[in-house]
């Protein structure tokens, strides 16, 4: 089927089927929200006692996702993320996923996950048109594993998803470690020699503030400077190009390691300047920003009929220049509890 694309241009000057800012960014990046629930409770991510969770009406269908991006890839959307709270626990996803690869001009797709249900879907996802997965794992240490995501054996299934997404050639594979003084500091060595032997990309996050980590937010804050000065004591690193991807992460690798170490700076070193992305939560909120309250209801507009492109380039009118956060503050964090509520 043919699309017309329809014309676009920016006061920076770029021109038709560009999504393009009022900073002159080019927005080509979409992560999606497919469920705010999670089966894990991570300590800087969401309450011990969870959130209220959406009814099953305010969340997007597979269908109404696959128009918003088919409306948005005739804009310039190329790429793909799928996020959660945790993306496998809602149905059936690798069909969300046939249906996301067969829209025109979309180029990627990519899943964020826990791996915890990885393995028995893993192959299913890989031949729908998944290439590419992003791993969370903050410990190697079976029971500081299960404390920090507060739910007993998760290494173990963290490992068995990791094994099967090497056996059915998702490529890169990338392990997310937040950092975090005091609960995970101390293996920030043992998670960087990952990346030696193995084609790995074991990226360091800065904790984010919510409403529900404040505290640990405050005093267990680690800078990724930090983090790369401990890992240099193990050995030298040089600056990489790093693997194919959206994000912000900037790479290292040690001297012939098959994989490389990566830093996301969000607190100490802000990157907005090169955002190239949006938000859609799992009720059809379009975010031009994690953080803050910005946002857009599609779902209503999906539901009667209307056009989502106006809705569209509203919210890349009003995407700010950059975040507001400040470290163990709710400040800048538009009230958000658990970072599970807009998909991370």
């Amino acid at each position: 089927m043919n699309y017309s694309v329809r014309s676009y241009r920016s006061a920076s000057g770029q021109g038709a089927g560009a999504m393009v800012d009022g900073f002159g960014r080019r927005i080509e990046y979409l992560r999606i929200s497919v469920t705010d629930k999670c089966n894990l409770r991570c300590v800087y991510c969401m309450p011990e006692e969870g959130l209220p969770w959406l009814r099953r009406a305010e969340i997007l269908t597979y269908e109404e996702i696959t128009e918003v991006v088919r409306v948005m890839a005739r804009k310039g959307l190329r790429k793909l993320r799928l996020t959660g709270g945790e993306p496998l626990v809602r149905k059936d996803l690798p069909r969300l996923v046939d249906q996301l690869a067969a829209v025109p001009g979309i180029e990627n797709i990519a899943l964020s996950t826990n791996a915890v249900l990885l393995a028995p879907v893993a192959r299913r996802l890989r031949d729908a048109g998944v290439s590419r997965v992003n791993i969370s794992l903050d410990s190697l240490r079976p029971e500081r594993a299960d404390t920090i995501a507060r739910r007993p054996g998760t290494l173990a299934r963290v490992l068995e998803g990791l094994d099967a997404a090497h056996a059915v050639g998702f490529d890169p594979i990338k392990i997310n470690v937040v950092l975090m003084r005091g609960e995970n500091d101390d293996e920030v060595a043992d998670f960087a020699e990952l990346s030696r032997t193995r084609p790995l990309h074991v990226r360091f996050i800065e904790v984010m503030p919510t409403e529900s980590n404040l505290e640990l937010s405050a005093s267990g804050f680690l800078s990724c400077d930090e983090a790369l000065a401990r890992v240099r004591e193990v050995d030298a690193l040089e600056p990489v190009q790093g693997p194919p991807g959206n994000g912000p992460a900037t790479y290292f690798s040690f001297p012939g390691a098959q994989g490389t170490i990566g830093v996301i700076t969000p607190m100490s070193h802000n990157f907005c300047d090169r955002c190239n992305r949006m938000r859609l939560t799992a009720d059809g909120q379009l975010r031009p920003c994690l953080f803050g309250t910005i946002q857009t209801p599609l779902r209503d507009a999906l539901r009667r009929g209307d056009a989502l492109e106006p809705l569209i380039d509203e919210t890349l009118r009003i995407k700010p220049e950059k975040h507001l956060l400040v470290q163990g503050s709710s400040e800048g964090s538009g009230g958000l509890i658990a970072l599970s509520q807009t998909g991370g």
